[in-house]
């Protein structure tokens, strides 16, 4: 007797209807998937070409006992002043006025420690200190002299900004962008005939979306921070703008989006924030003889980060999608077979209607084959 299960397409009543609706919800969400969510029906292209050009706006004047009365522009305060992609505002320093090169007693540096001459090479830097090795001794500290700008730098650190008024300060960030491949292009700048919009118009993402003039404060407070407590020993801030553009749809519905982010810290280590570096100015006195100021500047650094994409409607990807979407008909059909028959309550019922057992009788003859006699 041989058994054989046989495969019917037999649909109950009750089994078409669910069956039909689940295929209907896989369709559904594929199609959503391809057509809406992914657009799978757009040529896409993320090779963006971009542009920025920054400019920044404020004084604020400073007075320390060291250095008196100080008034900062941004000639003073923004570093490079050429407007790039990155720039830095100092926020607070320590100045270190008129140093000359001169002889000096290195104290509490582990490669300037000596018991004779011989451990004070002549020419030889010191790497923890600030300056070179004359070859002597000094007996009486046990430290070899060094040939270095005197006095050395400060070493106190700020408990306050100086510059608390940058808080005010105005950014003017202009992006430009291109797709290339559309052959399309906008500005993050509204497109006005009036010449006083750029001048009394400040960044809101809601009324003034295409006034790309940032007030500081505003910037850090967006990334969670206080700026206050940022100037102190400064930081670094990412600026995103983001141009995600259908161009199946008007060129008003490409806008710029702004995303702010601190980059310095994170919530598990913030011994590493801040952001700080030094540089001098030098001047003659009368006699003409060099010296002069060192600066360690403590301020905010900022990266102008732009990304983007954009798709149009496009014949190719159209196909491809719809017959992705016909395969997944398909494996669809095959994934509610597999559903109701094996992973439900009533599976056992359907089984019963999906397959069918025949059996056949039939009898064994043996036959003999040999040689003619």
């Amino acid at each position: 007797m041989l058994v054989l299960l046989h495969h019917t397409h037999v649909d109950t009543r009750s089994q078409k209807p669910k069956k039909n609706i689940m295929r209907s919800d896989v369709l559904h969400e594929c199609h959503r998937w391809v057509f809406v969510v992914k657009k799978g029906y757009q040529e896409r292209e993320e090779a963006i070409q971009t542009s920025v050009i920054t400019k920044l706006k404020g004084v604020t004047l400073t007075n320390s006992s060291e250095t008196g009365l100080h008034l900062w522009s941004a000639e003073d305060y923004v570093i490079p002043p050429n407007g790039e992609q990155v720039f830095f505002i100092v926020t607070n320093y320590i100045e270190t006025p008129n140093q000359r090169l001169g002889n000096l007693i290195m104290n509490c540096v582990p490669d300037g420690q000596c018991q004779s001459d011989y451990d004070c090479a002549e020419g030889e830097a010191v790497i923890a200190g600030h300056g070179i090795k004359t070859g002597v001794c000094l007996n009486s500290t046990g430290t070899c002299e060094i040939n270095a700008w005197c006095p050395v730098e400060y070493s106190s650190r700020p408990t306050e900004p100086l510059l608390s008024e940058a808080e005010n300060f105005t950014i003017y960030i202009k992006n430009f962008v291109r797709f290339p491949k559309f052959e399309f292009s906008k500005s993050n700048v509204l497109e006005t005939s009036d010449d006083t919009y750029l001048k009394r118009c400040s960044y809101d993402r809601e009324t003034h979306l295409y006034c790309p003039i940032f007030r500081v404060g505003d910037v850090v407070h967006w990334t969670g921070h206080d700026f206050q407590d940022m100037a102190v020993k400064g930081g670094s801030v990412g600026v995103l703008i983001e141009w995600n553009c259908d161009l199946d749809k008007d060129a008003s519905e490409c806008n710029p989006q702004y995303s702010f982010t601190r980059l310095d810290m994170n919530q598990n280590n913030s011994a590493t924030s801040g952001y700080n570096f030094r540089y001098t100015r030098y001047y003659k006195d009368q006699n003409g003889e060099t010296y002069r100021t060192l600066y360690k500047v403590y301020g905010i650094r900022f990266d102008i980060m732009i990304n983007g994409q954009a798709g149009k409607f496009n014949i190719v990807p159209t196909i491809i999608a719809i017959g992705s979407g016909i395969a997944l008909w398909g494996i669809g059909a095959f994934v509610c077979d597999m559903i109701l028959l094996y992973m439900m309550n009533t599976s056992s019922y359907y089984r019963e209607k999906k397959f069918e057992i025949i059996n056949f009788k039939y009898d064994q003859q043996i036959v003999t084959m040999g040689p003619k006699c």
